[in-house]
């Protein structure tokens, strides 16, 4: 598995000068931690899991790009669909693993898989259910975390790592009233990253529940708003990247995009230029307006801007915006690879190699490191290549949506 592994040799060379690394669940967890990108949220009780996969579909159609998904058991089924998801959940992962082992699909070719779950014993229950399927999952997705509820989590994870010797990542997702209200977040922040720090190794990434966050409020921000201006949501995001985000210890994605479609009010927030890309005969920037992609695309934008990596999905159109806005410009990846070469005998102001900017190898040091890793993730533009090329690739006259 790759990130743009739909694009064939020729786009992959006239679009890269470093192409994206292959990737598999079993990836140096560093590595592992960048590489989730738009990770597509599908609920439990959805009979066509197997089909979507073992079809294919994340490598064309409305899938393609698709390189991680989660399948839920929690918000997104209803309490009394919770024992019928579990057995089509298991089902369809126990489908998957009847075509790997038959030689029909292979192993590394699959989507990285988490679960979503409710419960420390809903954990254990479908582990020993899915038996050997167990090897297709990358980890759990652990919903409402705490400190107190999360030792649960975590301590389980670990035993059934331990006895079913895999290595099954956690991903906490932060969305609880006491993370978000003013009072206790700082307390509660901190104590979940002690937790964290317990469990590092479980630990994959660290994920934010805005849309529970904004529940609390009575909140839910319109298709041309985006996250970061809604201003108690922005204020708590700020303060996860200030305790987690620190040195690079722990990789925060972004928050879920919900809207999909047409639809607005507000003025287009993207430009004229560069987006004035006509492809078979449709524009990108009416493509973009038509479908609000065009707030996703700034959302995305500042996620980057404050150090979040990846982001959760709820439809595929998001898919290659989310990922094509990780790649790596290649004046990134020249200032950053300077920066690396020189710090181990240079530690002053060096100018760019664009000679348009100061690079300064101490506090742009953790900056640098984190670009050669998404990188080699996502891969490096050719120095006249942008997102725009890969959200016009392979489009059928559909562009990106």
């Amino acid at each position: 598995m790759k990130h743009f592994g739909y694009l064939d040799n020729d786009e992959r060379k006239q679009v890269f000068m470093h192409e994206p690394v292959e990737f598999t669940k079993n990836s140096d967890k560093e590595l592992l931690s960048y590489a989730l990108g738009a990770a597509l949220y599908m609920p439990g009780t959805r009979s066509r899991i197997s089909n979507d996969v073992l079809s294919g579909k994340f490598l064309s159609g409305e899938h393609e790009g698709l390189t991680s998904m989660v399948i839920c058991l929690e918000d997104s089924i209803s309490d009394g669909e919770v024992g019928d998801a579990e057995l089509n959940l298991v089902l369809q992962l126990q489908e998957i693993k009847r075509a790997v082992d038959s030689h029909l699909f292979r192993l590394q070719d699959l989507p990285l898989l988490f679960i979503r779950i409710r419960s420390e014993e809903q954990l254990h229950k479908l582990a020993e259910n899915l038996g050997n399927a167990l090897e297709l999952v990358s980890g759990f997705v652990f919903p409402k975390f705490t400190s107190e509820k999360g030792e649960a989590y975590l301590s389980a994870l670990l035993e059934i790592n331990k006895t079913y010797s895999q290595q099954l990542y956690a991903m906490p997702i932060l969305e609880t009233p006491e993370v978000i209200y003013k009072e206790t977040r700082l307390e509660t922040l901190i104590g979940i990253k002690e937790l964290l720090d317990r469990y590092k190794d479980l630990i994959l990434n660290v994920r934010m529940g805005a849309t529970d966050f904004s529940g609390l409020f009575g909140i839910r921000r319109d298709r041309d708003t985006t996250i970061y201006n809604i201003g108690v949501i922005a204020d708590c995001i700020t303060d996860i990247i200030n305790i987690f985000g620190r040195e690079n210890e722990y990789v925060i994605s972004g928050p879920v995009w919900e809207y999909f479609g047409k639809q607005r009010i507000m003025k287009p927030r993207i430009r004229q230029t560069p987006f004035e890309v006509i492809h078979d005969g449709i524009k990108l920037r009416d493509a973009m307006i038509s479908r609000n992609d065009d707030a996703l695309i700034y959302e995305i934008i500042l996620d980057r801007s404050n150090g979040i990596i990846g982001k959760t999905i709820i439809h595929p159109s998001h898919i290659k915006a989310v990922n094509s806005l990780h790649v790596v410009s290649l004046e990134e990846y020249m200032d950053a690879s300077a920066i690396i070469e020189s710090a181990s005998s240079f530690n002053g102001v060096m100018k760019s190699g664009f000679s348009n900017k100061m690079n300064e190898i101490k506090p742009h040091y953790n900056w640098a490191k984190k670009i050669i890793l998404k990188s080699k993730l996502y891969g490096v533009f050719h120095e006249q290549q942008s997102f725009l090329d890969l959200l016009t690739a392979r489009s059928e006259k559909k562009l990106f949506i």
